[in-house]
Order: C-alpha cells, then structure tokens, then sequence
C-alpha cells in the first residue's frame, strides 16, 4: 500500500495492520519515506490514537528496527527506571547506585534533555570527563564490574525511535499516548531488562497535566511491559512543583552527592531541601529491588535501600562508575554569580507552574529547545520554597546561578510569572499519588 493510503486509512479512524505500521515505519527509518509523510501519520495517530494491537506492533517495529542488547552474561536480575520527565528530576543519579549497591544490576540507557525537562545524560556529562557514549561492550562490562553503567541511546539501538522522536518534538505530537508508549517501552525491552519501575508524572511540569492521564498512560506502559514478559511498577508522582533543590546540570549533580553524603540543606523555613529528592529516589529503588525477589516485602526493600543509601555504598558505586567512565568529581564547576528572585507580596507559596521554571531554564542555557542547542552545564535555579511555605515580601523565592548577566531579565520575568502567593494555605502537597502493581 502507498504511504499516502495508509495516512489516509489512520486519518479517517481505521486500525493500521501489523504490515502496514511494520512497512511505514521501517520505511521512513530507512529513507524510503520523506519526512512530510512521516510528520502527517503522526498528526492522525495524535488525533485519532491507535488500538493496543497497533501501539504494541509500533513498540515491536522500534524494538526490531536495531539490535536487542544481549545481557545474558551479566547474572542475575536486571532493573530499570524511567521517568516521563520533569524539572530538577534527578533521581536516577541516586537509585541506581542504591540497587547496585543491594545486588541487583541497573543497565540504564538514558536520554538527554528536550523542552522545559531535563535529561540524564546531561547532567552526568556536567561531571568533566565523564563518557556517556560508551560501546555495548564497555556498557555490559561496566555494568557487571560496577553493578550499573549509564550510557546514550546508539545508533543501533530502536534507530526508527530516535528518528521519530525527533520529528515528534518538532511535529507538536509528542502528547500522544500510543506514540509515548512505543517510544518508552521499545528503548527499555531494547535494554535486556527484566524489570521496570515507571515514575509517570502528572501536574504543570508533566507532559501529562492531570492524576487520572497519569494512570492511564502508565496502565498502558505496564500493559505493553507485561505483554513482553517484564515485571513492572509504576508510581503515579506530582510535578506540581520542581523536585528537590535544584535544577540545572551541575548543581542536580551536586544535590546527588550530597544526599549520598548524607547531607541536608535545612531552608527558609526549617524543612530539608533535599527531602523529596531523596524520600522518591528511596521508593524507587525499594520497587526495583522488590522486583528482583530480593525481598519479600516492600518494606524490608525500602529499608535495605535506605541502609544502602546511610552507610555510603551508593555513594562508593557512583564513584566507581564516575571512574570507569572517565568523570572527575573532583572537577566539577558551578556558575560564579547568583542573582535573587524575591516574592513582590505575602502569604503563602500555592502554586508552581513548573513549566514556566523549566523554560527559564532553557534561557538560561540549563536546557535546549531544539536538539542542536548547545547547553551550559554551570548555569542553574536554586528553589527556597515550596508549596505551602510561608512567604514576606522581598523574601528569596529562586537563587539563579549564572555568569552571563544578558539572560537574567528574561529569566527573572519568566520565574515571577511561574510562582503563586497567596493569603489562605492551600492544602499539602502530596508528592506520591499512587502506585500501580
């Protein structure tokens, strides 16, 4: 059939057969099929969704598009996690030098930062030296010596989802839930997983705004996990607000070391900063150690990945993998000047748009909006409160770090915009929703 017939077919709201999807992508990924083409399938699988018998045959035509990584040689469980992003989410940095630490491996390939969210690899490759396109070779011997490596999707692994994830972005398609879950799941079945854990996210900062898509986009993830024989999880968590303390490449780094030292950053008002980084990075790795049957209750993964975390062997994996890797801790630079963001009024702090945080970000150079953008790994935001704090006029709500004083205006105008005080208390903000098993 023609391209333009089976454009047609999706547009008026018919199902697409495992041939027609299997042809009209491997098309495009192999040059046969122009990007216009590709751009107006996307648009009518935006509109019109597909059946889960079409989402699982575009998983499984990105998943055989390149090579599934061989893990047999490396014993035992292996566990991911995937976060469907946000700002100052960093929790992979944490957990997975936790379940390490507690035995069970954590092959992870990672993705970089697009949009308002941030990605990964980023971060790490804020640590001078440090390789994050390493070889399948080095990625499976790195993971065995270590217990978890981090390396960039390669050109042969699911190509047909690199190529269309770009075009996605570029498309305004990337908010569909067939084209979300291929792109996901493809990437991890890829990994040689066994299990995942999924941190879908919800709220202003989330591709996802509301709890109820949240839940349903992670029942349709898990289906399509379940469906290749992997065990799954997913936390349903709020980007309602920016996660932890910071966010900007190097200093989300530094808000990891310093949780894995152990450390606290007690604020304004006398809560730890860190808190909600660390408590969702705990509950994360308590599941992917749970899935591996380690366990036999949540609780005691929960504990043994806390103890993991006290007694300074996740931090001795981070290390570890730094070196194996090439980073240099001990190099690591921040932006020099900081500029304070102050609240104009009193109350108390109820709303975050996270969004809005995330694209000062992106002028700040934290961040790209295109994928050839080139990023600042010094430049970052530093938040002082979160929802429900007290707050007085001229009270420092945001700390931008950052050496070029030509993005301050913009950024100090988008971080005013991104913040709401006011008089009544709004109610606690609740960071896990829920759980799916």
């Amino acid at each position: 059939m023609l391209p333009a017939e089976i454009i047609k077919k999706k547009r008026n709201g018919f199902e697409l057969s495992e041939q027609e999807i299997e042809g009209f992508i491997l098309g495009y990924t192999r040059g046969k099929i122009p990007d216009y083409q590709m751009s107006a399938l996307l648009m009518a699988i935006y509109f019109k969704g597909m059946t889960t018998a079409e989402t699982l045959s575009l998983t499984k035509t990105m998943l055989h598009s390149g090579i599934v990584v061989d893990t047999s040689s490396i014993p035992g469980f292996k566990v991911d996690k995937h976060s469907t992003g946000g700002v100052g989410d960093k929790t992979s940095l944490i957990l997975g030098p936790i379940v390490a630490a507690c035995g069970v491996y954590v092959p992870m390939i990672s993705g970089r930062g697009l949009g308002h969210t941030g990605g990964t690899l980023d971060k790490l490759e804020s640590i001078p030296g440090f390789n994050t396109q390493q070889s399948l070779e080095n990625f499976i011997r790195i993971t065995k010596e270590v217990g978890t490596c981090f390396i960039g999707q390669t050109k042969d692994i699911c190509p047909a989802d690199k190529k269309i994830y770009a075009l996605r972005d570029v498309t305004a398609t990337v908010e569909s839930y067939p084209l979300i879950c291929a792109s996901i799941m493809s990437k991890k079945i890829a990994e040689g997983i066994d299990g995942l854990v999924l941190d879908v996210k919800f709220g202003t900062g989330a591709f996802m705004k509301t709890s109820e898509q949240a839940h349903e986009l992670a029942q349709k993830l898990m289906a399509i996990g379940v469906g290749y024989g992997k065990k799954v999880v997913a936390m349903i968590t709020s980007m309602n607000q920016p996660l932890g303390r910071y966010a900007g490449n190097a200093f989300e780094v530094y808000e990891c070391l310093e949780i894995m030292k152990n450390k606290k950053h007690i604020g304004i008002d006398g809560h730890d900063m860190y808190e909600d980084t660390r408590e969702l990075s705990l509950q994360l790795s308590a599941h992917m150690i749970h899935l591996s049957g380690k366990t036999k209750s949540f609780e005691e993964a929960y504990k043994m990945a806390e103890e993991a975390l006290v007694s300074g062997k996740a931090l001795a994996v981070f290390e570890k993998m730094c070196g194996k890797q090439g980073g240099n801790l001990a190099d690591i630079r921040y932006a020099k000047k900081q500029f304070k963001v102050n609240s104009t009024s009193s109350g108390y702090m109820t709303n975050y748009n996270v969004e809005k945080v995330g694209i000062a970000g992106i002028v700040l150079k934290a961040g790209r909006q295109i994928t050839e953008d080139i990023i600042d790994p010094l430049t970052g935001i530093e938040f002082h409160k979160k929802i429900g704090d007290p707050i007085k006029t001229g009270e420092t709500i945001f700390t931008i770090h950052c050496d070029d004083e030509s993005l301050l205006s913009e950024t100090e105008h988008l971080l005013h915009q991104a913040v709401t005080v006011s008089a009544e208390k709004p109610i606690e903000h609740k960071l896990i929703k829920e759980v799916l098993l």
